[in-house]
């Protein structure tokens, strides 16, 4: 009988147990179910868009001025004076030396006195020239003695314009003693300083070196294919490429430009052509010989998909976006990159155009992944 109650509580015991058992498992299950569905991530989209594009390339080359001149004088003589301060910018015709006049202002009053001397000549041989005539006219005189008188009144004419072209050219020398900047643009130092004797002609040691400073050129070289690709098309539709222009300290082209020479072969050895495009709107920090930042852009327009290019990631040695689909679900698109323009990346395959490409959330939506997708500029998938 007391075995009988030992078993009869251990059943008891254990009825409880799988009772109590199966009431927490209810109650969590309950819990369970009642615990709320999680809410998809939210990442940001913009469509890919078709626009009509032209291919662009990006090289490197070097400011250079329009206009170089080196100041040389062009009369010998003992530098008197400068007139300009290093670096300073300066007007055509503004003075820069002056080269001692004295010797060359004596050359030109010794011009005006023979000029003196040989108007006084030919006023005497014209005199004698009509008296000659009244005196041929009445037989007094022989046709040769007047003959004689003409052709002296001819030569004091001829002694006059050669005197006065002595004049002119010693007033020309003088004159030359004064060196004046022949273009505008900013001016180097002064090679020579006061007291040095110089001499003249191209030979003789430079003043000074002044560069165009208003307009610039953009020297850079283009190889074969990109010449063919982008330069050549445009040239058969009697166009130009369109040039932008930056330093290397900028990550734009802020500074438009035009092609204003090819040269007439390509350079077999590196084989490229050189290009040199000009800038009319010059920033005052940009100087010649500072290197240049040059994108080209031309050819044939086409139209492509194109993206943000902060949108392309890479795995390995491929790109990719990441794309919402129509169930909101995120894929990967492995594409094919082509040029930047600008902060769009031109997509050769792979997306099509008005596919939503996910530019802000990424991280919280690996593939595979149901998203709430919203529109970047504001609107909801």
């Amino acid at each position: 009988m007391h075995s009988l109650n030992k078993r009869q509580l251990a059943l008891a015991a254990t009825v409880v147990m799988v009772i109590g058992t199966g009431g927490t498992l209810w109650h969590h299950g309950s819990e369970v179910r009642a615990a709320p569905a999680v809410t998809p991530p939210t990442v940001k989209f913009k469509p890919a868009l078709e626009r009509s594009l032209s291919d662009t390339q990006d090289y490197t080359g070097r400011l250079e001025a329009v206009d170089v001149v080196d100041v040389r004088p062009k009369v010998p003589g003992t530098l008197l004076a400068v007139h300009f301060k290093d670096g300073q910018r300066v007007r055509q015709g503004d003075p820069l030396f002056t080269i001692d006049p004295a010797p060359y202002e004596t050359q030109v009053r010794q011009a005006q006195g023979n000029v003196a001397m040989a108007e006084e000549r030919q006023r005497h041989a014209r005199l004698e020239q009509a008296r000659g005539q009244r005196l041929m006219e009445s037989n007094a005189i022989a046709r040769r003695e007047f003959d004689a008188l003409d052709n002296a009144a001819r030569e004091a004419a001829a002694a006059l314009k050669a005197a006065q072209a002595t004049l002119a050219y010693a007033q020309l020398q003088l004159s030359y003693t004064k060196v004046q900047a022949p273009i505008a643009g900013r001016v180097s130092r002064a090679e020579i300083t006061v007291g040095n004797v110089v001499g003249a002609g191209g030979e003789a040691a430079v003043l000074t070196r002044i560069v165009s400073d208003t307009k610039l050129f953009a020297s850079f070289n283009v190889d074969e294919q990109s010449y063919l690709r982008l330069i050549a098309p445009s040239l058969r539709a009697g166009a130009r490429p369109a040039v932008k222009v930056g330093l290397a300290n900028e990550t734009t082209f802020p500074y438009p430009a035009v092609i204003e020479t090819l040269d007439n072969q390509m350079d077999t050895r590196s084989g490229t052509v050189r290009v040199r495009a000009r800038i009319d709107n010059v920033g005052p920090e940009m100087l010649p010989g500072l290197q240049a930042r040059v994108r080209l852009q031309g050819g044939l327009s086409y139209n492509a998909v194109v993206v943000d290019d902060d949108a392309v990631s890479t795995d390995q040695d491929r790109k990719y976006v990441l794309v919402v689909n129509g169930e909101n679900k995120v894929e990967r698109r492995f594409v094919e990159l082509g040029t930047t323009h600008g902060k769009e990346r031109v997509l050769r395959s792979g997306v099509p155009a008005g596919a939503k490409v996910v530019v802000d959330g990424a991280f919280r939506a690996p593939p595979g992944t149901v998203v709430t997708a919203v529109a970047a500029d504001g609107g909801r998938s």
